[in-house]
């Protein structure tokens, strides 16, 4: 089981290489790290003047369109009244090509929009975290206990689980304030990070939405205290950590069926295999850590919420080995994603969104 230890991460603050890639110490050497700069002039605005809230999550399809997702009922008096459609659509180059999304007849639009994507047929997933006892303005007191599957262009196809429903970590019919999803191809199933109320990855069928497992932190039967509060650990002692997910905030699953879940609160990454079979860990409690997480195009590294930007993490040896944080990054994100050319993208409600433009690999000092 890996953590990493405070000697180890402060030589790695104070170790800064151009292009604003922190690089661990290690034995003389080098390592070529993908480099990226901040794309000031993407998106294009709306033409339209329409009005985004907080932007909670992005995904890309095969042809690299943008799906961003957002909160438009966090918008004010003629903001709201103004506010585009909470999934947005951008071609490769920032150009608006199309909005969907909200109320409809058959399903349970989330109260609190979270996570987005687009698996590979084609068809985009998507959730919400809302808890009702925050009582947040213009959202229904409803708890968002499903997941929703659409075509591209926002044409309902199923819903797994029904608003207002869950019963537990135990409850395999309902979510319970889900934080983000992915599809693996090779099985064609679904796998879910059902973190904010539950403490588990669920996975379903992802035609049918049959149930077909799921686990807990360290592959562990999922348990926790259901709480509407997020609360950290008040210390973060060396070890392995708590028990169980704290906030199980993202997850991807690797070609190769490898599945990595960012347990955000608890500052680690945990690595499963599909059947979720427990791996190992990067834990990280010297600072927050494993904020999302998102892959490389090509699998080699995976990338996570790390301080005030991103850590990139080797997937072969599961080490961190740098720190993505150019000049005018906009911080760690609330959940970033990468298109299939390398650039990066980070949606950070409150702050904003921000394209990192992949620059190419570098050969920096390790």
């Amino acid at each position: 089981m890996k953590h990493l230890s405070r000697a180890v991460l402060l030589a790695s603050v104070a170790a800064v290489a151009a292009g604003g890639l922190f690089v661990q110490p290690a034995a003389a050497q080098t390592r070529s790290l993908p480099t990226f700069e901040v794309d000031k002039a993407w998106p294009k605005p709306l033409s339209d003047g329409k009005k985004i809230g907080d932007v909670s999550s992005f995904t890309a399809d095969a042809q690299d369109n943008i799906y961003l997702i957002h909160r438009p009922r966090v918008l004010k008096g003629d903001d709201l009244k103004n506010a585009a459609p909470p999934v947005l659509v951008y071609d490769k180059d920032g150009n608006f090509q199309r909005g969907w999304g909200g109320d409809g007849a058959g399903y349970d639009w989330p109260q609190r929009e979270h996570g987005i994507t687009v698996d590979y047929k084609g068809n985009v997933w998507l959730g919400g975290n809302n808890c009702p006892e925050a009582k947040l303005a213009n959202l229904k007191p409803v708890a968002d206990d499903q997941y929703l599957k659409f075509s591209p262009d926002g044409k309902f196809i199923m819903q797994i689980g029904k608003a207002d429903a869950d019963r537990g970590d135990q409850d395999t019919a309902n979510l319970h304030r889900p934080s983000d999803a992915q599809v693996l191809q090779s099985t064609n199933e679904v796998f879910i990070s059902d973190g904010y109320g539950n403490h588990r990855v669920i996975v379903y069928d992802a035609d049918t939405g049959a149930f077909k497992r799921m686990w807990g932190a360290f592959g562990k039967p999922p348990m926790g205290k259901t709480t509407c509060a997020i609360v950290g650990p008040k210390q973060f002692a060396a070890g392995d950590g708590p028990p169980d997910f704290n906030v199980a905030h993202a997850l991807r699953v690797s070609k190769d069926g490898m599945v990595y879940v960012a347990d955000r609160e608890n500052r680690r990454l945990q690595m499963f295999d599909k059947d979720g079979r427990y791996q190992k860990q990067i834990y990280v409690p010297e600072h927050a850590f494993a904020r999302n997480v998102a892959l490389s195009p090509d699998e080699q590294f995976i990338y996570t919420g790390s301080g005030k930007g991103v850590a990139i993490i080797d997937r072969a040896s599961f080490t961190v080995v740098g720190q993505i944080e150019p000049a005018g990054i906009i911080g760690a994100g609330h959940q970033i994603a990468t298109d299939h050319r390398g650039n990066l993208y980070i949606a950070n409600t409150g702050t904003g969104m921000q394209k990192l433009t992949f620059k190419g690999m570098s050969t920096a000092s390790r």
